[in-house]
């Protein structure tokens, strides 16, 4: 497991789009060899999601050969409503990058049968050939996707009733009215996420920080599902100063002592505009 520690938000979020873009830039991907990517929503991808534009924009990467995987969307909320996550992906990432529509999967809160929706795109994943990258975020509970406390470490992708301190966080997206806020919505399961050959994890804010402190210095537990990627061979998690106010001093510098190590998986910083042959694998300590 890693742990990267960035000054503020932006840095944080810019390290994460460097790494994003180096990983896609050392797989290679062509027609047949697509990047599989999973990403989340909320407001803590965002910066990182313009970074990524902003490569793409200055000709350095592409997604022609990548397939996205979201981990989640509210149930029975329109699909063109402004705050679904098919929306929220379209506006704030899709629409300004070269994917093909057809490589993108979100699922689909309002079939018929909701259960099979979530099935299918367990078999999309295993069609892609697994999640080569998944990228999440947490709430101040801990929870990753909507894996909720006390969700289970080896759930697959269902349907899933939301806690109220999830309805409460996100209320702020519908103008603070808890009554328009989904309680339910369809998620990926940890056990799913787990799968991905690589998991990293962005927490930001002081908000986040008893909950990164819950994902590294204490045990696994299903109370604070995040902390199921102790676990998990090729883990990042990529956070702020903010967010490890609740860590113990020893374990922070501990961490940023490994930062001259661990600027070598975004330095050098690839791009697809140059000829050059990056390593097989990134770098891993």
């Amino acid at each position: 497991m890693k742990l990267i520690i960035l000054d503020h938000y932006l840095e944080a979020s810019e390290w994460a789009a460097k790494y994003i873009r180096n990983r896609i830039i050392q797989f290679n991907p062509g027609p047949d060899k697509y990047f599989t990517l999973g990403l989340p929503t909320g407001s803590t991808p965002l910066a990182c999601y313009k970074k990524l534009i902003e490569y793409y924009n200055n000709g350095d990467l592409s997604f022609k050969y990548v397939k996205t995987f979201n981990m989640d969307e509210y149930v029975g909320l329109p699909r063109d409503h402004p705050e679904s996550y098919h929306s929220f992906m379209w506006n704030n990432f899709f629409k300004h990058i070269d994917i093909d529509p057809g490589n993108t999967h979100i699922l689909d809160g309002n079939a018929a049968d909701l259960q099979a929706e979530c099935d299918a795109f367990e078999e999309k994943i295993k069609d892609a050939g697994g999640i080569e990258l998944f990228v999440g975020g947490i709430g101040p509970d801990g929870h990753i996707a909507f894996n909720e406390p006390g969700s289970s470490l080896v759930s697959r992708t269902r349907v899933k009733t939301l806690a109220m301190d999830t309805i409460l966080a996100n209320a702020r997206f519908f103008h603070g009215d808890l009554s328009k806020v989904p309680t339910m919505a369809l998620t990926v399961g940890v056990g799913t996420v787990m799968e991905a050959r690589e998991v990293m994890i962005l927490i930001t804010g002081a908000h986040k920080a008893f909950a990164l402190y819950k994902a590294i210095e204490e045990g696994v537990s299903h109370m604070w599902t995040v902390s199921a990627f102790q676990q998990h061979p090729r883990t990042i998690f990529v956070c702020d100063e903010d967010a490890t106010l609740e860590l113990k001093v020893k374990t922070v510098k501990y961490f940023k002592g490994l930062m001259l190590v661990h600027s070598k998986l975004v330095d050098p910083l690839y791009s697809m505009k140059e000829k050059i042959e990056p390593p097989k694998k990134p770098y891993s300590d």
